[in-house]
């Protein structure tokens, strides 16, 4: 009976996330509308779509779990940093600048922004391809999330692989994306976002609340009695605070050079849309971050460390699906299951939108056929969507962990993106040299770390993290001795009023 309430909320979610799709079909009629939604989006739909394109399957089953079992208590800070850095302060920053710059500038995607602000074919071309390949391990980090906690719930009692799993939230994510673009993606990320707040309060209610637990003091007081590692699961700042930091600045720092997360501040309607989504997205993001590493704190309480032993090591990716299983009434697990799905097709949607339109836009249209007409370009947008999905399916059935994957592609994106980003919107002293100082240091840094420590999962963090800042010294430092931009090109970039922002370092 459990399996069959289980596969009704799934076949129900299913059914609205393709009806969607359909919906939204009729709205599309160009590749603006496919790709942003004719720029029209709310404060609610833009703050929910860019919360739910934050936080996926992976920090609900990857970063909750792993960092809960390691971190202990200090985990939470990551959910506070995602909420204020990541989401308040990424706002406040970068909304309202990057909405009037791209539509000023008319770049669609982020390549094309760099494109034009820095008067590079070659960087567009670059960053295009980084974006298509390095977003690949992302997704695919979404789809093992996810595959994780229906292989338990559901795939075992149904003789269903945890490959069939992937393979049918791909068909699904692949159906209402290619049907309806930005605006079904839009629309599913609200009706995900609201599912999400009310599975997390859940499941925060049926944790702490469980005898294993017994309430938040007499939960601290278990993890504090845990022989193996004494008090440092209820220390502020945990048993690692060096690699806590890592975290924190890679998933919260980092949301603000990945170009799916920046992409949704170019579909907002306008600045007062910008204001209101500002304070929805801050307070999602506490919801959703901050809800999902306190429950993941308390999975050394529901399970064993024999129980997630694979090959003489800990697959720490088991712990959540394990603790929900036993923390929660067997007929509320359809409503977790749909709120990890829906955490992850918002995201893989995002993902997808993204690297497509990166290939079709900047390299084929942009770089080899100019005068494409539109509808070819959407044709040629739709098979790269269903591409990336197939190519991100594949590397999600090679056995990695989670934690590894996210941050790795993570830290390369951010890593190459971040400085030349932020630096192009504020400081009009930016060089095209130093753009390349930025892209080139971050790329390196970021995949020559993973390849030297062999994509080791307790580095991989504190690598994306170096990336990002090596990368933001690199960008001024090169600026400053490098051949500047003509006057003309900077009037021609900063062409808008700037009344209120005055930001521009050495302007």
């Amino acid at each position: 009976m459990d399996l069959v309430i289980k596969l009704i909320f799934l076949g129900l979610f299913a059914a609205i996330m393709i009806g969607t799709g359909i919906y939204s079909r009729r709205k599309v009629k160009n590749v603006q509308d496919f790709l942003f939604g004719g720029r029209k989006m709310g404060p609610w739909i833009s703050a929910f779509s860019y919360g739910t394109a934050y936080f996926s399957a992976v920090i609900f089953i990857g970063y909750a779990g792993r960092i809960g079992w390691q971190h202990g208590i200090s985990a939470t800070w990551i959910g506070i940093a995602n909420a204020v850095v990541g989401s308040l302060l990424a706002w406040l920053v970068l909304a309202k600048r990057t909405r009037k710059m791209t539509h000023e500038l008319k770049a669609s995607t982020m390549p094309e922004f760099f494109e034009k602000r820095y008067d590079s074919r070659a960087i567009k071309i670059v960053t295009s391809i980084i974006i298509f390949f390095f977003l690949v391990p992302y997704s695919a980090s979404v789809y093992q999330g996810l595959s994780y906690l229906f292989t338990t719930t559901i795939g075992e009692p149904l003789g269903i692989s945890f490959n069939m799993c992937m393979l049918a939230m791909a068909v699904l994510t692949g159906i209402y994306l290619l049907l309806g673009g930005y605006v079904a993606t839009a629309i599913n990320d609200f009706i995900q976002g609201i599912i999400m707040i009310i599975g997390l309060l859940m499941m925060v209610f049926f944790v702490v609340n469980h005898p294993n637990v017994g309430g938040l003091g007499e939960g601290l007081s278990k993890l504090a009695a845990i022989p193996e590692v004494g008090d440092g699961l209820t220390k502020v700042f945990g048993p690692n605070p060096v690699n806590l930091i890592s975290l924190i600045v890679l998933t919260s720092v980092g949301t603000w050079g990945l170009p799916q997360m920046v992409h949704k501040f170019y579909a907002i309607r306008d600045e007062d849309a910008i204001k209101k989504g500002t304070i929805v997205s801050t307070v999602f993001a506490f919801l959703i971050a901050g809800g999902a590493y306190f429950v993941g704190v308390f999975g050394r309480l529901f399970v064993d460390s024999s129980e997630i032993m694979v090959n003489g090591r800990l697959n720490l990716d088991n712990v959540v699906p394990i603790m929900l299983e036993r923390a929660l009434p067997s007929y509320l697990m359809g409503i977790i299951i749909v709120l990890v799905l829906s955490a992850s097709m918002s995201t893989l949607a995002a993902l997808v939108l993204v690297s497509s339109s990166s290939i079709s836009l900047d390299l084929i249209k942009g770089t080899l056929f100019k005068n494409m007409e539109d509808k070819k370009v959407m044709i040629i947008m739709r098979l790269l969507c269903a591409v990336f999905v197939a190519l991100s399916y594949i590397v999600a059935t090679t056995p990695s962990a989670i934690l590894t994957l996210m941050s790795f592609s993570w830290g390369t994106v951010a890593g190459s993106f971040l400085a030349p980003f932020l630096y192009g919107l504020y400081w009009k002293g930016t060089t095209k040299a130093g753009a390349w100082a930025g892209i080139i240091t971050g790329f390196s840094v970021s995949v020559g770390g993973a390849i030297v420590l062999k994509m080791n999962a307790a580095y991989a963090p504190t690598i994306g993290g170096i990336a990002m800042l090596a990368s933001l010294i690199a960008v001024p430092v090169v600026s400053l001795i490098t051949r500047k931009f003509s006057k003309e090109h900077i009037e021609s970039i900063f062409k808008y009023k700037e009344v209120e922002q005055r930001l521009d370092i050495g302007a």
